[in-house]
């Protein structure tokens, strides 16, 4: 096989990822999940562990959709009715009454003329940023929006690309005055919650500063929020950072039905005018099957337990557990970055000791993901936390337990 001479580069590659602290490695297996029963929610069984239980503190199933029957039930009646599989892509004969259905849900859910799903958030991102930018557009991102969005700008070549440092509201705005009379365009794109740390970007001063500067360009501003986490987990309804900051101009909402929603896919929801010209030229959408007629049913399930009574009170929970779980952090001496989503992050600012409570946890059925240096700027590792409405105070009171043991050994050590 001639495949030798490459095998011998790609060993080299992996063991440069490995010297760098940036190779993942063999992925855990979950092999079963054991309902939630009695103060306990649910826990989840991993492939060479035996009958241990684990406590999931890093999924971005921030509504425990994915576990309810409603959900489950409504998948399987669309599988029986539609198959468990598209068969085709949207524009030949892969598009069935679910995504359409779903389409016009989502669009009414963000108060959006239309909407177009896609295989996933990140394929949504890297399939609608291509077609929106040519050669006079300007591309101005946040310096730590997520990966997809970094990849799709670098993708689309754009004219000029600025990076505006993080949640620098001055700086956005010095970037875009620089750019003036420099292209036609100017896309502003940001992530609405920021998935490492929690935080948020503040999408009302930012449709502002593209307001103030849009009539300084030919084909205008527009503004672009990958709201992956916000969608389902912030905000008083669920309908994310943009409610949560009560903007009222974002151009264009990306989100994902595969995390809040406990489904998969992903989505954009915009005026018609740009949701017809990207169906027409967004290679991730046109040349990718959509998810499955079951996924769209389940999704829309999703999407009305959300928006309604039980979707207010999941929420109102879920603010509750990441209170409490923030407050006992705090308690314990521990540096949190606060905020009302369910993402926490435990700051502890050193590899070793990072990895050491990574660990740890581990060991006492607890999972949560470490990040360290490279992945986040030395000084900045970290213990990211998840927050989901499926646990409970028991579990949340468990994991503050185990920290604080793990605190008074080291002070024995």
């Amino acid at each position: 096989m001639l495949v030798k001479k490459l095998e011998h580069v790609l060993v080299e590659k992996l063991d440069e990822l490995k010297e760098k602290g940036t190779l993942k490695g063999r992925e855990m297996v979950i092999t079963g999940v054991k309902p939630a029963e009695h103060k306990k929610g649910p826990r989840y069984f991993i492939e060479g562990r035996g009958e241990m239980e684990f406590l999931r503190m890093n999924s971005n199933s921030y509504l425990g959709m994915s576990l309810r029957r409603e959900i489950i039930e409504a998948e399987e009646e669309a599988s029986k009715k539609y198959g468990v599989g598209p068969g085709a892509v949207r524009f030949i004969s892969g598009t069935y009454q679910p995504h359409i259905e779903l389409e016009k849900k989502l669009a009414k859910f963000h108060n959006r003329e239309s909407a177009m799903i896609f295989s996933s958030a990140y394929a949504t991102m890297m399939g609608i940023l291509s077609p929106l930018i040519d050669d006079e557009t300007i591309v101005i991102s946040d310096e730590l929006n997520h990966n997809c969005i970094i990849n799709a700008i670098r993708l689309s070549r754009p004219k000029i690309k600025e990076i505006y440092k993080h949640l620098g509201m001055t700086d956005l705005e010095d970037r875009i005055k620089n750019a003036i009379r420099k292209g036609k365009r100017v896309l502003i794109v940001t992530d609405g919650i920021f998935s490492m740390r929690g935080d948020y970007a503040p999408l009302n001063i930012i449709e502002e500063i593209a307001k103030k500067y849009d009539p300084e360009f030919k084909e205008g501003i527009i503004t672009i929020v990958d709201d992956s986490h916000g969608v389902g987990a912030f905000g008083k309804t669920g309908r994310g950072t943009e409610e949560y900051t009560n903007a009222k101009g974002i151009d264009i909402i990306v989100a994902t039905l595969g995390k809040a929603l406990g489904v998969n896919g992903g989505y954009l929801a915009a005026n018609s005018t740009i949701i017809n010209y990207l169906r027409e030229t967004a290679p991730f959408y046109i040349y990718s099957n959509p998810i499955t007629p079951s996924e769209a049913g389940s999704a829309m399930k999703a999407m009305d337990i959300l928006d309604s009574e039980t979707g207010i009170r999941l929420l109102e929970n879920l603010r509750k557990l990441t209170r409490r779980f923030e407050k006992g952090l705090v308690d314990l001496g521990y540096e949190i970055i606060e905020s009302e989503h369910p993402v926490v992050p435990l700051m502890i600012r050193d590899t070793k000791r990072t990895s050491e409570l990574v660990q740890y946890l581990t060991e006492n059925g607890i999972l949560a993901t470490g990040l360290n240096y490279p992945v986040v700027p030395k000084g900045d590792e970290e213990i990211r936390f998840q927050v989901s409405a499926d646990h409970t105070e028991y579990d949340i009171d468990h994991v503050l337990g185990v920290l604080k043991k793990f605190k008074e050994t080291k002070k024995t050590n």
